[in-house]
């Protein structure tokens, strides 16, 4: 008889040629990517962060690129005693604006705000800033050392975020193995046991992401997991519901899961067993679907640029996240611990891994488009960093799944049904014992106790395990496919923690527009006068900030003690203006003034009169240029 000969193992360059162009597409997509929005950030306050002002403002206003959760006590002001002055608990007058009010009265000094709030995208933000009143002083206050989201509770949330994406994986894999690949793999032990620990995991991550969600958006320890006021907060928000909604799809997963280890490995008719295929798969897919969106609906894809888009997208990306790694997980276990893997059922995965990819890189694509969008995005933050790490590793991935294809072409038609099962096993390679226990005593004698017994039960078994392993050993290609499976496995698991940091990250174009608002600042002009009067020479400085577009405060300071200052400021390319401004005194000297609310529509090359006047006859208006970005 002559020897089959299994076919050339040819060189995966198709594997390597599809990873290059997934990098190429998403490298390619960052050029077209308009503006988005996630991740709100302060972008002005009233009064203005170091300002002075002339009077005690009625309340403090923080103003956000995008609409914000708090607390009451989500906004405090500080006296330079460190003593609170406001009152009232904080409020939003409107989308994502937060304000709270001040005690009447309130004497001159330096004070300090310290704000925290949650981002629509469920990331908690933070900050502090300082303005005075009549004049700065000296003040006492020391911001804590612990920030929002960060410290013990912040690395505990992290780590059960890394799980819920985790379980989410192996619970969603592993039922698409089963359904989709191999309906017998429903009586194998190995997949089993993957789909209910990822069940288990899941469960348990989402319990302790609740639990955690109160001090980790406020700064608190982790014995405020169990404060009841703080859960009752929680569940009012967005993130909170999510949660809750997560749980309560958890529950009718369980029974899904029961259904598909019970009733649906009993032996039943044809068309019956079809039937009860058609609704696990329809329930099975509603149920996945909405545990997907469960974290669409609460991070970064439910905010910013077309979220009504952004998030199915993101259940499809997720799903696909889950076909492909967490059937490659059930498909590990089973090479490694399970029966002999049907070759149809290998190849069904092939396919279904392969159609995975193709949506990954579409769905991976079109979100790289909305959240990164600059080169220099892309290579200067956090976010476009970590987001090329997750493209070159799923390069990688691609390239090896690529090499276990040509593995699984080259299985044995021998492997396409299970290999017979040890006596007194499961059909997995597990003995029960029961069997071989009562084998061992009959063979050994009606007076061998029943420790001997166990332990000759135990040899046996033991030595019918490694035959077994022997056996799938000498099948090369089986044994090759194993080995470039667990090494698929081993990449994704990796993959796997890069993604959940994306999504604890800022987007990249959102931190790229607040540093570059922040590395532009203020805008200053300096404006040289002569009123013609006793000490009536001087140069007037003047500061806009934030110098753009929008509101922005005006501060002015001469060198020489003046009576009135005005400052008028006109567009002469849209023919805007003059828009007079009148700062008031913020010092006894009159050197220092300040007007706030001071609203340039458009940018541009605006033109500045600054008019100052020393006495009651001595006056003088200088003009000069000054570009608003």
């Amino acid at each position: 008889m002559t020897a089959t000969v299994p076919p050339p193992l040819r060189r995966p360059f198709g594997g390597f040629v599809l990873a290059a162009l997934v990098c190429a597409a998403f490298l390619a997509a960052l050029a077209w990517a308009p503006p988005a929005a996630a991740h709100a950030t302060l972008t002005e306050s009233d009064p203005a962060e170091g300002s002075v002002v002339a009077r005690a403002p009625d309340a403090v206003t923080l103003t956000f690129t995008e609409d914000v959760a708090v607390s009451d006590d989500a906004v405090r002001v500080l006296d330079p005693r460190g003593e609170r002055v406001d009152e009232g608990g904080a409020k939003q007058p409107e989308s994502g604006t937060v304000s709270v009010a001040l005690r009447p009265g309130i004497a001159d000094g330096t004070y300090t705000v310290t704000w925290q709030a949650v981002s629509a995208d469920s990331h908690p933000i933070a900050g502090a800033f300082t303005f005075s009143v009549g004049a700065p002083s000296e003040t006492t206050v020391v911001l804590p050392g612990q920030v929002v989201g960060g410290g013990t509770v912040g690395l505990l949330y992290d780590v059960a975020r890394y799980a819920a994406y985790a379980g989410f994986t192996l619970l969603v894999g592993g039922t698409a193995f089963v359904l989709l690949c191999w309906r017998d793999g429903a009586s194998a032990r190995p997949v089993r046991r993957v789909v209910v620990t990822g069940w288990v995991t899941l469960f348990v991550a989402t319990l302790a992401l609740l639990l955690l969600r109160s001090p980790y958006t406020t700064g608190g320890a982790v014995a405020d997991a169990l404060d009841l006021g703080g859960m009752r907060e929680v569940l009012e928000t967005k993130t909170g519901s999510a949660l809750v909604s997560r749980l309560v799809l958890l529950g009718a997963a369980a029974l899904f899961v029961t259904v598909l280890f019970g009733a649906f490995t009993r032996p039943r008719p044809a068309a019956e067993r079809r039937d009860l295929l058609f609704g696990l798969c329809l329930g099975g897919g509603v149920v996945a679907a909405g545990l997907g969106g469960t974290w669409a609906m609460s991070e970064h894809a439910s905010t910013g640029l077309q979220p009504g888009v952004a998030m199915p997208l993101d259940v499809v990306h997720l799903l696909c996240v889950a076909a492909w790694l967490g059937g490659l997980a059930t498909l590990a276990a089973v090479l490694r611990w399970g029966p002999a893997l049907p070759r149809s059922a290998a190849h069904a995965f092939s396919r279904l891994a392969f159609v995975s990819v193709l949506l990954l890189v579409a769905t991976g694509l079109y979100q790289s488009w909305r959240q990164v969008g600059s080169w220099s995005a892309l290579t200067g933050t956090d976010y476009g960093r970590l987001l090329v790490v997750k493209v070159l590793l799923i390069a990688v991935l691609v390239g090896a799944a690529a090499r276990s294809r040509r593995w699984t072409a080259r299985l044995g038609e021998a492997a396409r049904a299970p290999s017979p099962a040890p006596r007194g096993g499961d059909g997995a390679g597990n003995d029960t014992g029961n069997d071989t226990e009562d084998d061992a005593a009959n063979s050994a004698g009606d007076d061998v106790t029943p420790e001997r017994a166990r332990q000759l039960a135990r040899q046996r078994a033991a030595v019918a395990a490694a035959r077994r392993r022997r056996d799938l050993d000498a099948d090369v290609p089986r044994a090759a496919l194993r080995r470039s499976v667990l090494a698929e496995a081993a990449v994704a698991v990796v993959l796997l923690a890069v993604t959940t940091a994306l999504t604890g990250t800022q987007p990249a174009r959102t931190e790229a527009a607040a540093a570059a608002e922040a590395e532009a600042g203020p805008v200053r002009l300096s404006v040289p006068f002569d009123t013609g009067g006793p000490d009536g020479r001087g140069t007037a400085t003047l500061e806009l900030a934030p110098g753009r577009s929008g509101e922005n405060t005006l501060d002015l300071r001469t060198d020489v003690a003046a009576e009135e200052v005005r400052v008028a400021l006109t567009l002469p390319s849209r023919d805007i203006g003059p828009l007079t401004v009148t700062p008031e005194r913020a010092d006894a000297a009159g050197r220092v003034w300040t007007a706030t609310g001071v609203r340039l529509p458009l940018a541009g090359e605006w033109e500045v009169a600054v008019t100052v006047r020393t006495s009651d006859i001595d006056q003088v208006t200088e003009k000069k240029t000054l570009r608003i970005g």
